[in-house]
């Protein structure tokens, strides 16, 4: 399965068009895109997949942008979210940022500006991390430079083993889905490859040996463990 290094984008838009439109440019970048047209919808896949950014449509029927954008914060979710709208009001532009939204974005667009605006939220985002080191036992995972060392000696780990130990490290102990770790370390959401996850685990268990932080919880998915 193709890898999209950088990873998952969630896109909520009602508009077929215009979703398709944000979806090419968006994989052409190198990101990986699942799409939603509602709010409801919207927040469930936020929650199943953890998308490194959301490309949110504020005229969502039912449940809108903003609402899903309150909802997200309300809960202590801090993923980048990125405004589209047809409405081109500050007072609009003012709720949104003060809803949480990262950036805000007027129809209609050019998809590069969009694309743009996406990769300048997370360059924030990754600035804010500064160089932290994650650690387990004595495994440690280094995101600015992307190694990971086993009690001082390094381990030579493909960028999907590396991402895929990432996520797991960075959740903190909390159980992790398979299907988040999909959407995190492929940058897909395709249910139908979970086995996929399941043999890079023991790629990643074969090269930490018995140092591996990787618990498994049947018919879930996988946490990491001191």
């Amino acid at each position: 399965m193709e890898t999209s290094p950088r990873g998952l984008v969630l896109v909520v838009e009602d508009e077929p068009a215009i979703a398709d439109i944000q979806r090419r440019y968006l994989i052409r970048e190198g990101f990986g895109v699942h799409v939603e047209t509602d709010g409801d919808a919207a927040l469930a896949a936020v929650a199943r997949l953890r998308p490194v950014a959301v490309v949110l449509d504020v005229g969502l029927p039912g449940r809108d942008g903003v609402a899903v954008c309150r909802a997200l914060r309300e809960r202590d979710d801090w993923t980048p979210v990125l405004f589209v709208t047809a409405r081109d009001d500050e007072t609009d532009r003012v709720v949104g940022l003060e809803m949480g939204a990262d950036d805000y974005l007027t129809k209609p667009f050019s998809p590069r500006e969009l694309v743009a605006r996406v990769k300048a939220v997370l360059r924030r985002g990754e600035a804010g991390r500064g160089s932290r080191v994650l650690t387990a036992g004595p495994v440690e995972l280094d995101p600015a430079t992307r190694r990971v060392r086993l009690a001082g000696e390094e381990v030579a780990l493909t960028t999907t083993e590396f991402n895929l130990l990432e996520a797991l490290l960075d959740a903190g102990g909390r159980v992790v889905e398979r299907a988040e770790l999909l959407a995190t370390a492929w940058g897909v959401a395709d249910y139908g490859s979970s086995r996929t996850v399941d043999v890079h685990v023991a790629q990643l268990r074969a090269k930490l040996g018995t140092a591996a932080p990787i618990e498994t919880v049947r018919g879930v998915g996988y946490r990491a463990v001191p």
